[in-house]
């Protein structure tokens, strides 16, 4: 975060949710909470201070090129790059769903066979 009124040498370990953020501006802005998430969330108050410091700070280089993305070639990116993503549902969701897997688990692992589950009311024939 960067502004006149968030701390400075400060490290805040509270986990916030988008939920959080989304309060954290209500609040500033003076509206009510959307939702019973936002309204439960909890607001960002730690990270700010009631006097705004209005002295320059340095920002810091990143450390990795920012512009870099997408750069392994290997079977997956080039089976993704044959995907028809303009429309929903144009994929199998098996194939996407193995590729995700081996994204995370290695080139190598084998993807779990799915679950699937459906909730069926069985009623006797009148």
């Amino acid at each position: 975060m960067a502004g006149g009124f968030v701390k400075r040498n400060f490290v805040d370990h509270t986990m916030y949710s988008t939920s959080g953020l989304l309060r954290t501006i209500e609040l500033i802005l003076g509206l009510k909470p959307m939702s019973q998430y936002d309204a439960a969330a909890t607001p960002m108050w730690r990270c700010f201070n009631k006097q705004a410091d209005l002295s320059g700070f340095t920002a810091l280089e990143p450390g990795v090129d920012i512009n870099q993305k997408n750069v392994a070639i290997n079977r997956n990116s080039k089976r993704s790059s044959q995907f028809n993503l303009t429309r929903p549902d144009e994929i199998d969701d098996l194939i996407f769903s193995e590729i995700v897997w081996q994204t995370v688990r290695g080139e190598s692992s084998v993807m779990p066979a799915p679950r699937r589950g459906a909730f069926v009311r069985a009623e006797k024939a009148a």
